[in-house]
């Protein structure tokens, strides 16, 4: 079956069965890798992309239910040239260890600081709560995204800006 996705902003057309996860398509249909594959059942958040604005765990959704919704990948933030400012912050924080997670923990913060721009501490907290990090750099991730808030805001300085 041909399926339609809006994904980082283009028409992309994919021929898939119904069931297939999102992940699925994106990484071996359209070689968007950035979306990890974790556990597969909605639990670790190494797939997060955005739907529409919102945090969801690609692993979870059937390509055929989300055609015409707009989806994000962490490739649809910025470039290696290029960077958005959340990538900048998680690369000056140094919040990648292992680096698996982190394109699912920068979809998930993109979501909250896109609804809430200036979050405190504890709605970052429990907003990060659903994606898991196993190398234990939850505490340079959170770090991040306070820095990537900031560096919105115009408290802090981008890379672009110099600093």
């Amino acid at each position: 079956m041909t399926i339609t996705l809006n994904v980082n902003g283009a028409e992309r057309r994919i021929d898939a069965e119904p069931a297939t996860p999102l992940l699925y398509a994106l990484r071996n249909d359209l070689g968007l890798n950035g979306a990890k594959y974790g556990c597969g059942l909605g639990q670790c958040g190494a797939c997060t992309v955005q739907l529409d604005g919102k945090a969801v765990f690609s692993c979870l959704l059937p390509v055929v239910a989300i055609q015409g919704r707009r989806i994000t990948t962490v490739e649809g933030l910025g470039t290696i040239d290029k960077p958005g400012v959340l990538q900048q912050a998680f690369e000056i924080e140094q919040a990648a260890q292992c680096g698996y997670c982190i394109a699912g923990m920068i979809m998930r913060a993109q979501a909250l600081l896109d609804r809430n721009p200036s979050p405190t501490e504890t709605e970052i907290r429990v907003h990060m709560q659903p994606n898991l990090c196993r190398c234990g750099t939850h505490m340079r991730i959170l770090r991040a995204v306070r820095r990537a808030a900031d560096m919105m805001s115009g408290k802090l300085a981008s890379l672009e800006s110099g600093q």
